[in-house]
């Protein structure tokens, strides 16, 4: 596992497009007996729709993603409410369905997206994004695995959001303060509470980068502390995709 995971940092931190990204993740996916996965973005600014990677059967994302099933899906919905991983499915969790989500979740399931493990990706502005890992029917080897890795699967997910968000989203301003994509990036999770050693595992760089990334941030906007540079932040007008 541990191989592994470090064979996912190092596809996932060289990555130049969502393509490699889809791959990286697809390939450690399958080698955790998890044989499908998705990564959906979650836009704060109206009008600007999901991004998503995914191994999904691509029918089934294309119809997904015309008809806005993000706004009632009742998975997003828990991710949206609970930074917490939870799995899903019949007969899994406390989910409770409308009769619209419901129809959603059987149509899913007409495409193989019938049981799954989700991970909420919760940063400084709140929900982000979520990363499922999702299965036909419950299998013996996927429940096996999502218990004997939730932990790393949920440092895999904030990881690969980490990249997947440089890739989509990489200018970044705060309060008319332009920073580089990792300056942003090491702020925000520095404003979750992160030391520079959680957000250097996150990143895949070292701890001694991050506190180079995080000065530079405070030189630029002109503040004495990362407190005070999680302040401007969270203060800031701004409001990001």
């Amino acid at each position: 596992m541990h191989r592994l995971f470090h064979e996912f940092i190092e596809h996932v931190s060289s990555a130049p497009d969502p393509e490699t990204l889809h791959d990286a993740m697809a390939k450690a996916a399958t080698t955790l007996d998890l044989s499908s996965f998705a990564y959906l973005s979650m836009p704060h600014r109206a009008g600007i729709a999901p991004r998503l990677i995914s191994n999904y059967p691509s029918a089934w994302t294309t119809h997904y993603l015309q008809r806005r099933y993000e706004r009632f899906d009742p998975v997003i919905a828990q991710a949206l409410n609970n930074p917490e991983p939870f799995e899903w499915g019949l007969g899994v969790g406390s989910m409770i369905a409308s009769k619209p989500q419901q129809e959603l979740l059987a149509e899913a399931a007409k495409f193989g997206v019938r049981y799954g493990f989700t991970v909420p990706i919760h940063d400084s502005r709140g929900p982000v994004a979520a990363v499922t890992f999702a299965t036909d029917e419950r299998r013996p080897q996927f429940e096996r695995s999502v218990k004997l890795h939730a932990r790393v699967l949920q440092l895999m997910a904030m990881y690969f959001h980490a990249h997947a968000h440089l890739r989509f989203f990489p200018a970044r301003a705060i309060a008319g303060v332009s920073l580089s994509p990792r300056e942003f990036e090491c702020l925000e999770w520095a404003a979750q509470g992160k030391s520079a050693w959680e957000i250097g595992r996150i990143l895949g760089i070292s701890r001694h980068t991050v506190a180079t990334y995080l000065l530079n941030a405070k030189t630029k906007l002109g503040v004495r502390t990362i407190t005070q540079a999680v302040a401007r932040l969270t203060a800031s007008k701004l409001t990001l995709p």
